[in-house]
């Protein structure tokens, strides 16, 4: 799989399709929660798109300090469901933690973690804080990576 990062203005409209239709499918369909997924925070935010013969199958959108959290942060974290088995999750969150990296020139990031998810994100070194919240109707915890 191949990432990419670029500002919402970067975006081709196929490529804006393509992460709008992945978010669809797992947010919306897959996890059959209605909610606004388009909430005008996209322009805010640095898109990580991954690829794979030129399909995106991968995305997270990162926002700097004090424009979700108080430190960076990683969202809409989401891989096709034909494609988890293959571990692109792993790849996609060290491409993300590496862009927040490069972009925001810190190594706090801070995500609202869906609760099924958190020994991922603990295996990437991200610590949970705070009490279990629904986020959409689902279980969430904060978390935050030093």
């Amino acid at each position: 799989m191949n990432f990419v990062v670029k500002t919402f203005s970067q975006l081709t409209t196929s490529e804006l399709y393509g992460i709008l239709q992945l978010r669809s499918e797992v947010f919306v369909v897959e996890q059959d929660c209605v909610y606004q997924d388009i909430d005008g925070k996209d322009q805010k935010a640095l898109h990580v798109i991954g690829t794979k013969e030129g399909k995106i199958l991968a995305y997270t959108r990162l926002f700097d300090s004090k424009q979700y959290f108080d430190t960076p942060s990683i969202g809409r974290v989401v891989v096709s469901e034909s494609q988890r088995k293959y571990g692109y999750g792993h790849d996609l969150i060290k491409a993300s933690i590496e862009a927040v990296h490069n972009y925001y020139k810190t190594k706090e990031i801070t995500i609202s973690a869906q609760t099924y998810l958190l020994k991922f994100y603990t295996s990437h070194g991200f610590v949970a804080f705070g009490e279990e919240y629904l986020e959409d109707g689902i279980p969430h915890v904060r978390m935050q990576k030093k």
